[in-house]
């Protein structure tokens, strides 16, 4: 009995010790949540045939990120930005000393709704690499050279979304032009089978006329519905040809007092497993949930500081939030309780300056397109993270490979 005891009393004190010469973390804070930036991503862009050089040239205002793998990541920008005498190359816009100001897609001397500005930049940017492909590694692997002229046009600006349905095998890529108020579908490898709206025109016509237009989500049958938009104050609905049928949604009656189914920036869409549409009321700082014949459901503020840009519903039916206001990324349930967030504004790497788009790949990694910024960032998840504060799965298409 003495020699348990005594082994006892052995073992507690070599644990005790344990416990106290085990080094203990102090400091810091959760600056980038459950992630880590991942440096130099992507990498620079490469002069291409065409003969155009990039000396002295750097990303432009980036309005759309997807990833459809972790070795193919689809980027759209609103071209590429010169870069001042002495900037070292492809610094983004975001870290340049003296500031330049914002990264921009607007032709100089206009503003972003193509109204004259007071005084001219003296410096523009050009269509190049308006939609291209990236591998893991940040390298460019695919370029629609093709179709950089497309977004050109007095007022335009380039791409605000770019997109796949999670039910198409044939995986076209849609890509939306809000300056323009026209949505372009093209097949995977680039050929352009069908577009809605009329390019340069604005307005409130069944798929004839948009009023720029900014996001898509579709049901598993292939109807879709559009999110219309900075200057529309609609949801439409289409079937999997592109046939409208119906839309929902008006102007408030009183700004001061926005109630159900009234909309400012109508900016992001997505749907949750049991077919409710979640669509990002941006000016009113809110969500409102829909049915999918447009029946309010429900309504829930982000914050009195709160710009929500973009959003997708995860597999396990959790709304993620890139927040433009406070430049924080967000979790909520489909209740719309708060659960979690983190980020801060700048220009640092980690921190946020217009996140305008939002993206998860398979592995987890994170990946923001910023338009005042002028870069995309890639986060990939810290070991040991909190599962449930990483970023949920996309859904997306999943063919005979599992991809």
């Amino acid at each position: 009995m003495l020699a348990r005891r005594w082994s006892f009393s052995v073992l507690f004190l070599m644990a005790l010790a344990a416990v106290v010469v085990m080094p203990q973390e102090k400091g810091g804070q959760e600056e980038f949540g459950p992630y880590e930036p991942v440096p130099n991503w992507p990498q620079p862009l490469p002069d291409g045939p065409d003969g155009v050089k990039h000396d002295g040239w750097t990303w432009g205002s980036v309005g759309a990120v997807y990833a459809e793998t972790p070795d193919r990541i689809w980027i759209a920008q609103r071209g590429e930005l010169p870069l001042p005498a002495g900037a070292a190359p492809w610094t983004p816009y975001a870290l340049l000393s003296p500031s330049r100001g914002s990264a921009t897609g607007n032709d100089d001397g206009l503003s972003a709704t193509c109204e004259p500005t007071a005084a001219k930049r003296g410096w523009q940017r050009r269509y190049h690499h308006v939609i291209f492909v990236v591998d893991r590694a940040g390298k460019t692997v695919q370029w629609w050279p093709q179709h950089d002229k497309l977004f050109e046009a007095p007022c335009g600006r380039g791409p605000h979304k770019i997109k796949m349905s999670p039910y198409d095998p044939e995986k076209h890529v849609w890509v939306f032009d809000d300056q323009l108020h026209v949505i372009h579908k093209f097949t995977y490898d680039g050929k352009l089978v069908m577009t809605l709206g009329t390019k340069g025109q604005r307005g409130r016509d069944a798929g004839r006329l948009f009023d720029r237009p900014t996001d898509i989500a579709w049901l598993p049958d292939g109807t879709f519905f559009i999110s219309d938009g900075y200057g529309g104050t609609r949801v439409a609905k289409f079937n999997k040809d592109g046939k409208f049928l119906m839309d929902w949604g008006t102007a408030p009656k009183d700004p001061k007092k926005p109630g159900p189914n009234e909309f400012n920036t109508v900016h992001s869409i997505d749907i949750s497993k049991d077919g409710r549409l979640f669509v990002v009321d941006r000016g009113h700082r809110r969500f409102q949930v829909f049915d999918q014949n447009g029946k309010f459901l429900d309504m829930f503020t982000t914050g009195v500081r709160s710009s929500p840009y973009a959003h997708y519903i995860s597999t396990d039916q959790f709304l993620w939030v890139a927040d433009g206001g406070t430049m924080r990324m967000l979790k909520y349930d489909l209740n719309g309780k708060y659960l979690y967030g983190w980020g801060a504004p700048g220009g640092q790497p980690g921190q946020f300056n217009g996140p305008h788009s939002l993206t998860v790949d398979q592995d987890g990694n994170m990946y923001t397109a910023e338009v005042f910024g002028g870069r995309v960032q890639k986060f990939r998840p810290k070991p040991g993270a909190d599962p449930a504060k990483v970023m949920g799965q996309e859904l997306r298409y999943r063919g005979k490979t599992g991809n």
